[in-house]
């Protein structure tokens, strides 16, 4: 069992659903990602998924997109972000870490090398958004014999093929992408959602969590209600937008705004099983 797996039957047996922060490594600058990490899972993270720095994200909004720019900017590559991961793992071997990115950096790395680096790092999850199940290949089995998970996404236009495939393949959750459009966008149906989640976890006994447009506790709240649970990344990213990344006391003003993000997420999803 993944540590992904392991916490899912956790907060099953506890009736909670998962709260998955989204952050990019490296934003706002290289030495702040670390302790970030420890701080959300102090402030109710149940597992996180960490961005990896990428030029052309083509699945983000211009919040995340420039978060990896400022990660980028700063020196940030994939091979940072995972020792940032080891570096977490030094004193938290517990919360599941998602990676979640392209694939151009994985080819550049080679997968088997991708695979063996995440491992040692203490990497629990990948999620490439253009790396569709059926041109998987091996990648999913490989992970699967690492300990790890292949996470895809599921979205409303997703086809009746693919979903297929995704439902195969697919390991330790389900990412369902609530809406149309990318990462930040504002118009969110959580009926719509409902039915869809439902639609899913009639074919799966993999829990189904929803990204993409939740950004605060009445919009984590209503979706919790129905997935198992919640993952808000621009709604956090945004507080490290406009601010100076070598300034001490800027850099830590915006992740206090974070973590009372991150509270105000976890009292909402912990009042649905009260």
């Amino acid at each position: 069992m993944t540590r992904i797996e392991s916490t899912f039957k956790t907060l099953k047996a506890q009736n909670k659903k998962a709260l998955i922060p989204y952050v990019m490594a490296g934003d706002p600058n290289p030495t702040t990602t670390v302790d970030l990490l420890h701080d959300l899972v102090m402030h109710g993270a149940d597992m996180i998924e960490l961005g990896l720095p990428f030029s052309d994200p083509m699945a983000d909004g211009p919040v995340v997109a420039l978060a990896g720019e400022r990660a980028l900017a700063a020196g940030t590559s994939t091979r940072d972000a995972l020792k940032m991961v080891a570096e977490f793992r030094q004193t938290d071997t517990q919360t599941p870490i998602i990676l979640m990115g392209y694939l151009n950096p994985v080819e550049i790395i080679g997968y088997d090398n991708f695979v063996a680096l995440c491992e040692q790092s203490g990497v629990d999850g990948i999620l490439m958004v253009d790396l569709p199940p059926a041109e998987a290949g091996s990648f999913t089995q490989h992970l699967t014999e690492h300990s790890m998970n292949e996470i895809f996404l599921l979205s409303p236009t997703t086809l009746p093929e693919r979903r297929e495939q995704v439902l195969t393949h697919c390991g330790g959750y389900i990412y369902y992408v609530s809406l149309k459009g990318v990462t930040g966008s504002a118009t969110l149906d959580t009926d719509d959602v409902a039915t869809q989640v439902q639609a899913i976890k009639a074919k799966t006994d993999l829990p189904v969590c929803v990204g993409f447009g939740i950004r605060d506790a009445a919009s984590a709240k209503a979706i919790g209600t129905h997935a198992d649970g919640v993952i808000v990344g621009s709604a956090l990213v945004q507080n490290f937008a406009d601010i100076d990344a070598n300034d001490a006391n800027a850099v830590a003003s915006a992740q206090q705004k974070i973590m009372t993000k991150m509270d105000e997420l976890r009292a909402a999803l912990d009042s649905l099983s009260a």
